[in-house]
C-alpha cells in the first residue's frame, strides 16, 4: 500500500512532521513504513517562468535565446527544446535558476543520488542563466503527465502564477510511503485508513472526506433490477446510474493524487473509479448500461467450461467455483477481477451503472490463481472487505462525479445486502488490560485510544463497540494491542515475569512426572510403551463386573480392528501383556514402569478426560512391601511428607483379595497397588506372583511440592524408645502409626517399624511387632521427665484397641 503524504494531510489538518518523523512514529504505532521516496528530493530553485520572447540563436541553429519572467527578474536562457520556436511568447514553463538542481534528463538513465546542479554558463557564446525543464528532469515522466511533450519543455497551465514554486504547482512538494500491511488490517489498504492511524498517532483531528446527497428525482430501480443467487459469495451488492456522461480530463488535482498512487489518469470516469478505490479500499466497476440486455444485473457461479472475454482482450475458461456478474442474457464481468469486453466504458458512452459489492475474499483468491489473472481489485476483495464500506464508497464515487460535471446521478440505489453486519462488541476490562501489558494506563486515557480509532464505548454494560471496518478487534488481547500502540511500545516499562510461567524451564507437572520416572529407574524398573487402543475383551481379562465403570470407553470410530476399537481406560492390560511376554520368554525379574493416559469419558462432552498415570508391574524378586516401598519413596521424593494411608477393602476384582489396597493421601484417593489376581495371572500367561501399582498424577499433584525448608544439624542428642506390642491381626500397622504422630507431638522426630513375627510363640490370630521411637528438642536435651508422659498416651491409645505389649 503506497500514500501520498499531501493526500493523508489533506484529511489530518495540522499534521506538520518531516518525512522521516513520519516514518518513525507510523512504524511504532503498528503501521509499518518500509520505505518512502520524496518527488522533491533533487528539486530546488525551480519556478513559474512566463517566456517573453525568442530569438534565434546567432551561431547555432538549433538554439534559441529566450528571456524569461521568473517574477524577480528577466533572465536570458538558452535551450534546444523543439517546441519553444522563434518569436512565441506567453508560455509558462518550469526555470530553473542559477544554483538549483533537478533530478534527471532525457536519456532514461540512473538518476544521480543528488541529482544535477545547473550554474551560469555560456551556450556556443551565448550566455544562459537557468534552464526550462521538460517533465523528466523534474523527475516524472509522460506517463503521470500525459500532456507533456515527448520531447521538449513541459508547458504550465494558464493558471500557473509567475514566480510561484513550480514544484508545489505541479504537485511534485509531496512524498509516497510504502506500507507493509498485514492481512487482519484490511482497513489501512486505504488512504482514509492510512490517514486515521495517522491522525491517532500525531494525536490530531481526523477529517475523512463529507460526502453529500446525490441523485436526480428519478428512481434506479424503473431501470435496473439486480439479482444476486451466490449469496454465499456475494454479501452485498450496491449499484447507481448515472446519465449524461461527459467524458473529459480529471481535475488537475486528482490526476496529482492518482499520479503519487502510481495510477496513471486517463478520464474523469475511469479516473474516479480508481480514486475512490484508493481512497476507500473499495473497488468499483462501471458498465455501459446501454450494452445491459434487460436492464438487468444477475449475479449467479459460472458454469464449468463455460468461456469469458475479459477488458484485456483474453479468452477465459472459467469453472462452477468463479463469480460472475451478468445481464438478462448474458456474462459481463468476473466479479472482483475485471470487467467483460462486452460492456466496457467507451468514448460514446451516455449511460453508465455503477457497481460497488463485497465478494468472498477467498473465492476470489482462489479464482485469479486458477486464472493466472490477478488486478488492482483482486488484491484488495482477497482481504475480505467491510460490506459496510460499499455504499459509502458508492455514494463518494457520484458525489465526484457531479462536482466534476461528469454526469447526472439518477435518484435512489440498489442494494441487496440480505444480513447486515453487526458491530462486534468486546468487554471492556482494563485492569486485565494493564495486567497484559505491564502499565498502569488510566482508563480514561484508554478510552481517549479508542475514540480516535472510532471505537464506541457502552458504558452501561462496560463495552467496547467496534466498527465493522476494524475486522481484526475480536477479544481483550486485540483491545489490548491498541493500547500498547498508542501508549508506546517504547514507553511499557520492563517488568519481571509473574504467574505460572515456567521460565525457561518444565512445567511442574512435567516435573513430577521425570521424578516418577526417575525413581522407578532407581529402584530398577524399566521404561514401557504401550498402545492406547485396546479391545472391549479386557475388561473381561480383568474380571470387572458388567456394570463395572471402567467399561465405558471411548469409541474408535474408524478402528483398524476389533482388537483396537475403544480407547482404554486402566492402564493394565498393556502392562500385563508386557510382563508376560517377558515372562514367555524366560526372562527372570522383570520390572516395568509406564506414564501413559488413560481416557475416561465425560457426560456431556465430546473429548474425554485425559489422565496421565503412574503405573508399576513386577514379577520375580519382590513381594507387596515391595511395591509399596517403590510408592512411598515416589511420594516422598515430591514432596508429600505426611504418610499415606492403606484401604485393603479395595475392591479391585482383578488383583487378589488378600493383598490390595487402595492409596490414600490425605482422605483422597491417589491409587491403588496389590498381586495381581491368580485367574487374572494365569490369563495372561503369568506363571509367577505379580505386583502392580497405579497411581493417578491428576489426584497428586495438588499435594505434591518442591518447596524445601532447611533445618540445621541439631544441636542436642535424640532419645529414643523401642516397644514390641503384640495385636490382632487385623490391626494395621498404619493404625498404630497414627497413634504415634497424634501422641508423639512437637518432640517426636521419626519413628520405625523394624520387626514383624508371627509363628509358635505368639497366640493364634495374633502377630508381634516392634517400632523405635525417637524424640528430639531444638532447645535442650530430653529428659525421661519429658518423654515418659508421652511413652504411657501412646501406650494408653495402643491398649484401648486391644494392644499389648510384649514382655
Amino acid at each position: 500500500m503506497n500514500t501520498s503524504l499531501n493526500w493523508i494531510k489533506a484529511m489530518v489538518p495540522g499534521l506538520e512532521v518531516t518525512d522521516q518523523e513520519f516514518r518513525d512514529a507510523m512504524t511504532l504505532s503498528g503501521t509499518k513504513v518500509e520505505n518512502f521516496t520524496a518527488f522533491d528530493k533533487n528539486l530546488d530553485k525551480i519556478v513559474v517562468g512566463q517566456i517573453e520572447s525568442v530569438e534565434k540563436h546567432p551561431d547555432a541553429d538549433k538554439l534559441v535565446i529566450c528571456q524569461v519572467n521568473v517574477g524577480s527578474e528577466t533572465v536570458q536562457i538558452v535551450t534546444g527544446a523543439p517546441n519553444i520556436p522563434v518569436g512565441s511568447s506567453g508560455q509558462k514553463v518550469p526555470v530553473v535558476l542559477d544554483g538549483g538542481c533537478v533530478a534527471g534528463g532525457h536519456d532514461g538513465g540512473a538518476l544521480p543520488e543528488d541529482g544535477i546542479k545547473i550554474k551560469k554558463g555560456k551556450l556556443r557564446g551565448v550566455e544562459s542563466f537557468g534552464m526550462m525543464c521538460a517533465i523528466e528532469e523534474l523527475g516524472s515522466s509522460r506517463e503521470f503527465y500525459p500532456d507533456a511533450p515527448e520531447n521538449g519543455i513541459y508547458i504550465l497551465g494558464d493558471d500557473a502564477q509567475v514566480g510561484e514554486d513550480a514544484v508545489h504547482y505541479l504537485g511534485l512538494d509531496d512524498t509516497v510511503f510504502e506500507y507493509e500491511i498485514t492481512n487482519n488490517r484490511v482497513d489501512c489498504y486505504s488512504i482514509i485508513g492510512i490517514a486515521r492511524e495517522a491522525a491517532a498517532t500525531f494525536r490530531k483531528p481526523f477529517t475523512p472526506p463529507v460526502v453529500t446527497e446525490t441523485g436526480n428525482a428519478e428512481d434506479i430501480n424503473d431501470y435496473v433490477k439486480v439479482d444476486v443467487e451466490a449469496t454465499d459469495l456475494c454479501s452485498r451488492y450496491t449499484a447507481r446510474l448515472v446519465k449524461n456522461i461527459k467524458l473529459a480530463p480529471s481535475p488537475k488535482w486528482m490526476q496529482l493524487r492518482l499520479a503519487s498512487a502510481s495510477i496513471r489518469p486517463i478520464n474523469n470516469i475511469v479516473d474516479i473509479t480508481n480514486y475512490v478505490m484508493e481512497e476507500y479500499g473499495q473497488p468499483m466497476h462501471a458498465y455501459d448500461y446501454d450494452t445491459l440486455a434487460g436492464g438487468k444485473i444477475v449475479v449467479r457461479r459460472a458454469k464449468d467450461g463455460e468461456k469469458f472475454m475479459t477488458l484485456d482482450g483474453q479468452e477465459r475458461t472459467l469453472d462452477s467455483d468463479m463469480l460472475m456478474i451478468c445481464d438478462g442474457e448474458k456474462a459481463v464481468g468476473l466479479a472482483g477481477i475485471m470487467g467483460g469486453e462486452n460492456s466496457k466504458i467507451t468514448d460514446d458512452v451516455k449511460t453508465m451503472l455503477f457497481e460497488a459489492a463485497t465478494f468472498d475474499g477467498t473465492n476470489i483468491r482462489k479464482a485469479t490463481k486458477r486464472l493466472g489473472l490477478r488486478t488492482d481489485a483482486s488484491g484488495k476483495f482477497e482481504k475480505g472487505l467491510d460490506p459496510e464500506n460499499a455504499l459509502a464508497a458508492m455514494n463518494r464515487a457520484c458525489q465526484l462525479i457531479e462536482e466534476l460535471g461528469a454526469g447526472e446521478i439518477v435518484g435512489g440505489v440498489v442494494d441487496v445486502y440480505p444480513n447486515k453486519k453487526e458491530r462486534v462488541r468486546v468487554p471492556f476490562e482494563p485492569e486485565r488490560i494493564n495486567a497484559l501489558l505491564g502499565t498502569n494506563v488510566s482508563v480514561e486515557e484508554m478510552l481517549g485510544y479508542f475514540k480516535m480509532l472510532e471505537l464506541d464505548y457502552d458504558e452501561a454494560k462496560q463495552e467496547l463497540i467496534i466498527p465493522t471496518f476494524r475486522q481484526d478487534l475480536l477479544r481483550t488481547a486485540d483491545i489490548a494491542e491498541e493500547v500498547a500502540r498508542f501508549f508506546g511500545y517504547a514507553n511499557i516499562p520492563t517488568t519481571l515475569p509473574h504467574g505460572a510461567s515456567t521460565m525457561g524451564k518444565i512445567s511442574f507437572k512435567q516435573r513430577v512426572e521425570d521424578v516418577a520416572g526417575e525413581i522407578a529407574q532407581f529402584c530398577g524398573f524399566s521404561q514401557a510403551m504401550t498402545y492406547s487402543f485396546e479391545s472391549p475383551k479386557v475388561f473381561d481379562k480383568l474380571k470387572l463386573a458388567a456394570d463395572a465403570e471402567e467399561r465405558k470407553t471411548v469409541v474408535i470410530s474408524n478402528p483398524l480392528g476389533e482388537d483396537f476399537s475403544i480407547m482404554r481406560t486402566l492402564p493394565l492390560n498393556g502392562m500385563l501383556n508386557s510382563l508376560a511376554i517377558n515372562y514367555n520368554r524366560r526372562n527372570k525379574d522383570v520390572k516395568l514402569y509406564e506414564l501413559a493416559k488413560v481416557y475416561v469419558p465425560v457426560e456431556g462432552e465430546d473429548l474425554p478426560d485425559e489422565r496421565v498415570q503412574f503405573t508399576l508391574g513386577f514379577y520375580g524378586d519382590g513381594d507387596f512391601f515391595t511395591m509399596k516401598g517403590v510408592v512411598e519413596e515416589f511420594l516422598e521424593k515430591i514432596g508429600m511428607s505426611a504418610r499415606p494411608e492403606y484401604d485393603p477393602e479395595a475392591g479391585k476384582t482383578f488383583l487378589h483379595p488378600g493383598r490390595q489396597a487402595e492409596i490414600l493421601y490425605k482422605d483422597t484417593v491417589i491409587g491403588y497397588l496389590g498381586e495381581v489376581h491368580p485367574d487374572v495371572a494365569d490369563t495372561y500367561g503369568l506363571g509367577e506372583r505379580t505386583y502392580i501399582a497405579v497411581l493417578d498424577l491428576p489426584e497428586i499433584l495438588p499435594f505434591a511440592s518442591f518447596d524445601r525448608k532447611y533445618e540445621g544439624i541439631a544441636k542436642f542428642p535424640a532419645v529414643t524408645r523401642d516397644i514390641s506390642m503384640v495385636m490382632p491381626k487385623t490391626v494395621l500397622v498404619g493404625e498404630v502409626e497414627k497413634i504415634i504422630e497424634k501422641r508423639g507431638g512437637k518432640l517426636l522426630e521419626k519413628y520405625n517399624l523394624f520387626d514383624i513375627y508371627e509363628g509358635a510363640q505368639i497366640k493364634e490370630g495374633f502377630k508381634s511387632v516392634a517400632y523405635t521411637i525417637s524424640f528430639r528438642a531444638k532447645d535442650r536435651t530430653l529428659e525421661d521427665k519429658d518423654i515418659q508422659p508421652i511413652m504411657e498416651k501412646i501406650l494408653g491409645d495402643l491398649s484401648g484397641m486391644g494392644i499389648e505389649l510384649r514382655s
